[in-house]
């Protein structure tokens, strides 16, 4: 009962969290998703990587990892900058997952949320609009499965089975010595082996019933099931709206040098201090450092652990952007490792306070770490 009631506080509470949002059409809430799961012309699509997918995804969607919607060339070149990919190559890979032009695609990650709006603003720039992000991610849907509680009753039920065989197994082991060495009868071992014979088939009865259960679960293990369909971007509904290229931070880089504080552009790193300082060095990249001049907000200031959403509220939100000198009179661009991912989580929380100026730096460090031209600092 009081597991029941804390539950309902914290959904009244998300609610309240996301009715602050200036603009609440970006997100989905679990309750709402999980209605949607197995239903026509809708697909989720895990932004997490493969390795994540398979060991847990929600039933029916297919996996787009974030890190890999980024399509640059081994010196970290997008050949279509600020588009992650060019128009034929993204419209090969997402007809390939089974998404059409009218699929309703719902982004999810695991519940943190940069995988999920790393996939967001993949399709968004490409002009599908009908892309939502499941607030919550993976975690909120198995914990709203109905199916749960009769799964993981089969899965302990199962379990104590299991235990229950490995004992009598290991007196059974023991008893063959001590009927080879005359110290019982017989019929006390054999007794031992029926008991042991009735253990396993009762393990591999209740196996049975705990995989039954499973299948009836939302959130499931195992491989990508997607056949490949036609899927065409109309050239007139891109949108680089949201997206920055090497250019505009250029432009940002010299307008904050020449105004500090009081330039017009702000520049956020949103990665580790390790990576910041050019300590750690990620994939091809030629150097490591940062963007003159950037600040140094990582994603997890924005991300909720407490609660398991993607975003914390408005309230905290717009607070740490304040704390940040991130104001919405301010011309935003945020850049990572790869820009579908950590970058797009704070771009995706101004959109959510209703910030017109906004941008995903799409090339993000891979493209800038390997340009020669331009100035970085450690």
């Amino acid at each position: 009962m009081r597991r029941l009631v804390s539950m309902l506080i914290l959904t009244v509470s998300l609610s309240f969290a996301n009715s602050e949002y200036a603009d609440k059409s970006i997100l989905i809430e679990p309750e709402e998703a999980i209605k949607l799961i197995g239903q026509p012309n809708v697909m989720f699509v895990s932004g997490d990587s493969e390795d994540v997918y398979k060991l847990g995804h929600i039933k029916g969607s297919v996996e787009m990892y974030a890190h890999h919607l980024h399509h640059s060339d081994i010196m970290g070149e997008l050949h279509c900058s600020p588009l992650f990919r060019c128009v034929d190559d993204a419209e090969q890979y997402i007809g390939s997952k089974g998404i059409t032009n009218d699929t309703m695609v719902i982004a999810y990650d695991d519940y943190k949320g940069p995988n999920a709006t790393g996939v967001y603003h993949f399709f968004l720039s490409y002009g599908h609009t009908n892309v939502k992000i499941l607030n919550g991610g993976r975690n909120a849907i198995a914990e709203l499965d109905p199916n749960k509680s009769a799964y993981d009753k089969a899965r302990k039920t199962f379990k104590n089975a299991k235990k229950a065989t490995k004992k009598v197994k290991k007196e059974l082991r023991k008893a063959k010595k001590a009927y080879k060495a005359e110290e019982i009868t017989k019929d006390e071992y054999n007794a031992l082996k029926a008991e042991y014979k009735e253990a396993k088939a009762t393990q591999k009865e209740l196996q049975a019933k705990m995989d039954e259960a499973a299948e009836n679960l939302l959130v499931v293990k195992g491989h990508e099931e997607a056949e490949a369909v036609e899927y065409h971007i109309d050239r007139e509904k891109i949108t680089t709206k949201y997206l920055a290229d090497k250019h505009y931070v250029k432009t940002a880089v010299d307008d904050i040098k020449k105004h500090g504080d009081d330039s017009k552009y702000v520049i956020v790193d949103t990665r580790s201090m390790i990576e910041i300082i050019g300590a750690r060095k990620m994939d091809n990249v030629a150097r490591g450092g940062h963007v003159p001049g950037a600040k140094f907000l990582e994603w997890k200031h924005i991300s909720d652990p407490v609660n398991k959403r993607s975003f914390r509220s408005a309230e905290e939100i717009k607070a740490t952007f304040e704390k940040f000198g991130i104001t919405k009179d301010k011309h935003v661009v945020a850049y990572c490792h790869v820009g579908t991912g950590r970058s797009s989580e704070i771009i995706t929380a101004l959109q959510l306070l209703g910030y017109e100026n906004a941008k995903v730096f799409a090339g993000s460090w891979d493209e800038w770490g390997n340009d020669m031209n331009l100035p970085i600092k450690r």
